[in-house]
Formats: structure tokens, C-alpha cells, sequence
């Protein structure tokens, strides 16, 4: 049965970068830094853009820099490709409240990580997503990142989700396939199952996962989009020859907490300044050396 919100379903796929926020030295918002990035990463190719996730350092922006950063994002890429807000929180009128300015600001789907730190059962898990979807009329996107958040929305809560019209996608980052394949078995024909694992999403590709939200692609957005358009079009072959250029990039940029090394490399690369928000700190000199090469590895520098 076709609903309203069929078209963005359509559009959530391919390479998405959970674009990092660009900060100068004393931590305050880059926004002219932030307009280059988005710009570079559309000339790539990059298919959609997600605008404060948790690489983008939602948990340390103010509510109202929150709000402020997504309504630039949607101002800035004038309708290009779909720009997807983080709007979750671990209170749920929070939630609301970032999900409603992202529904005001114009953005094509609202990104909702799993509430942290509070442990909630599955039901509250439910309810917390179902306020939200009730709340406010804009597409909705579950996030699951249990290694980040300590707490996993199971199948079973995904399943009974998937029933409410406006939540129409998931951000699977538990880095399984076995796992993600059930997903896609059990609601793939009800909302667009993606990867949140850079290291595990082309591989999630050939069960039917529609595209990665990539950390990667924020320091190499044309190879990301290469492998992922080809993997839609099912030429793997294709995929795996532009994913082996970068793939060692999935483990080097968590050498330290995200998106520590991904602001780094992009300041190696000439794309943003030194600055990040406490209690992230900028990476560690023993660190750089790693980075360095693997930028060069991939051709970057």
C-alpha cells in the first residue's frame, strides 16, 4: 500500500555522510567552513546529507546551535539532495522539540538515535518513538548504535515501529550482517533498512540494504558514492574495486573516539580548522602518523 511518504523512501539511499560540524579553535560553529563541505561533498557525488548526527557532534551543540546548524544545512543545499537531521535525544520532549524546529527548517527526514544513558525496556523504547512520530509530521529514521548508546532497539520493537507511517527508515550500526539481513527479511518491505558500519556496509548492500550513513565519506565522499552507486545497480564487482581504495579508512578514523580522527584528516586535507568540543579533545600525536598515511593510502593527500 503506497503512503505519503513513499518518495523520500525512494531517495534515502546510496552514500550519506554523517557530515562532522566544523568548528574554529575556540569551538563556536565554522558555518562558512560548513557551506564548503556541503558543497564539495554534493560535487562528489555524495547522495544525501545528514546534518548534526552524532559525528556532527550533537551531544555537545546547544539545543538552539542544533536547530541553527540544521536550518543552515537545509538553507545551504537548496533541495540538491535530501538533508536528513539528527534530532535525537534521551528525553523525549527534546526530541520533539529538535524534531519539530528540523520539520520547520525545511529537512527531508529527521534522524533519531536510540535515547542513551536512561537503559529504557523496549516498550519505553517504543513509546519514546511513537511520541515522536505522533508529534510531529516529518519522515522519521530509527538509529541503532548500541556500542555508543548502551541500548539496542531489538527486532521485535523495529517490527512494531515499522507500522507507524512517518518512521520510514533505520540506521543499523550494530556492525552485524546476520543481524541486518534479518532486518531487512523481517521490515525491508516496509521502511529502507541502511548501515551505520562503515566497515560492514557493502556487504549489508548484497542482502538488500539500500546505503550507508558513513563517517568514511566525510574525508572521501567520491569513493564512497562510486561504491555505493554501484552496489545499487548490483555491480559489486564495480563496488569492491572503489571500496578497496578507502576500506582501510573504516578502521583508522576510530583510532580514537569519532569524529576525533575524521576532524584531523579533514584538517590535514585543508577543509576545516582545529576546533572540537569538549570532553572531545583534538587527536593525539601519536596518532597523527597513522592518519597521514592512510589519507595518503587513499589518495587524499
Amino acid at each position: 500500500m503506497s503512503t505519503a511518504y513513499d518518495e523520500i523512501k525512494t531517495r534515502l539511499q546510496g552514500s550519506m555522510v554523517a557530515l562532522v560540524t566544523p568548528m574554529h579553535p575556540d569551538g563556536t560553529v565554522d558555518y562558512k567552513r560548513l557551506a564548503d563541505l556541503i558543497d564539495w561533498q554534493i560535487e562528489q557525488g555524495t547522495h544525501c546529507l545528514v546534518a548534526v548526527g552524532t559525528t556532527g557532534e550533537s551531544a555537545t551543540l546547544s539545543m538552539q546551535e542544533h536547530s541553527d546548524v540544521i536550518r543552515y544545512f537545509v538553507q545551504h543545499v537548496k533541495g540538491r539532495v535530501p538533508v536528513i537531521a539528527g534530532t535525537g535525544a534521551n528525553n523525549t520532549m527534546e526530541a520533539i522539540k529538535l524534531t519539530q524546529d528540523a520539520a520547520d527548517a525545511g529537512a527531508d527526514c529527521a534522524l533519531l538515535v536510540a535515547p542513551y544513558y536512561n537503559k529504557p525496556p523496549q516498550e519505553g523504547l517504543y513509546q519514546h518513538y511513537k511520541a515522536i512520530a505522533r508529534a510531529v509530521n516529518i519522515p522519521q529514521m530509527l538509529y541503532n548504535v548500541p556500542g555508543r548508546t548502551v541500548v539496542d532497539i531489538a527486532q521485535e520493537t523495529v517490527e512494531r515501529l515499522a507500522d507507524i507511517d512517518n518512521i520510514v527508515a533505520i540506521k543499523d550500526a550494530t556492525g552485524s550482517i546476520a543481524r541486518g539481513e534479518q532486518l531487512i527479511k523481517a521490515v525491508g518491505d516496509r521502511i529502507v533498512v541502511l548501515s551505520g558500519d562503515d566497515s560492514t556496509a557493502l556487504d549489508l548492500m548484497t542482502f538488500g540494504g539500500k546505503g550507508n550513513i558513513s563517517v568514511t565519506a566525510n574525508v572521501a565522499p567520491k569513493a564512497m558514492s562510486e561504491t555505493f552507486t554501484a552496489a545499487l545497480r548490483g555491480d559489486f564487482d564495480a563496488a569492491h574495486k572503489a571500496h578497496d581504495v578507502v576500506k582501510h579508512l573504516h578502521r583508522d578514523l576510530f583510532i580514537e573516539s569519532s569524529p576525533i580522527p575524521a576532524k584531523y584528516a579533514l584538517h590535514k586535507m585543508g577543509m576545516i580548522d582545529t576546533g572540537i568540543r569538549l570532553p572531545l579533545v583534538w587527536l593525539a600525536e601519536q596518532h597523527h602518523a597513522t592518519i597521514d598515511e592512510a589519507l595518503v593510502r587513499a589518495n587524499l593527500l
